[in-house]
């Protein structure tokens, strides 16, 4: 029995060190380190969403998508606060750009219920830094 306890907090240390290695960033910590290594470009009013690759949502703050080596970086100018990372962006667009003028809905990803919207601002291009 005196061994039985030391293997049992063993083991549950293990078990928490990978929950306490993931721990979340702050979101402009987040952001920051998704873009580190990365210089901003002149903001854009619009971008074409056919060559865009992904997108993600940075907690109460920004939704950054990636065309090719590029991180477009739009900070809405106004539901922010309602940005989840697990919401699904549902964007309907009038043509081929998204553009800063335009409002995206945000869905549960779990019950796909509608949880607000936001509206966009302008996009700011992140690229890599040369020599990078």
């Amino acid at each position: 029995m005196r061994h039985l306890i030391p293997a049992l907090f063993a083991a549950a240390a293990m078990i928490a060190a990978p929950a306490a290695a993931k721990e979340k960033l702050a979101p402009e910590a987040e952001l920051a380190k998704l873009l580190e290594g990365r210089v901003a470009g002149e903001p854009q009013n619009c971008i074409a969403l056919a060559p865009s690759t992904s997108s993600q949502i940075i907690d109460k703050t920004a939704i950054v998508y990636r065309i090719g080596g590029t991180l477009w970086v739009n900070r809405p100018r106004s539901g922010a606060a309602s940005l989840n990372d697990d919401d699904i962006l549902v964007t309907k667009l009038t043509g081929s750009q998204l553009c800063s003028i335009d409002s995206i809905q945000l869905h549960d990803r779990s019950s796909n219920f509608y949880r607000g919207f936001v509206i966009l601002d302008e996009f700011v291009p992140y690229r890599r830094a040369k020599g990078e």
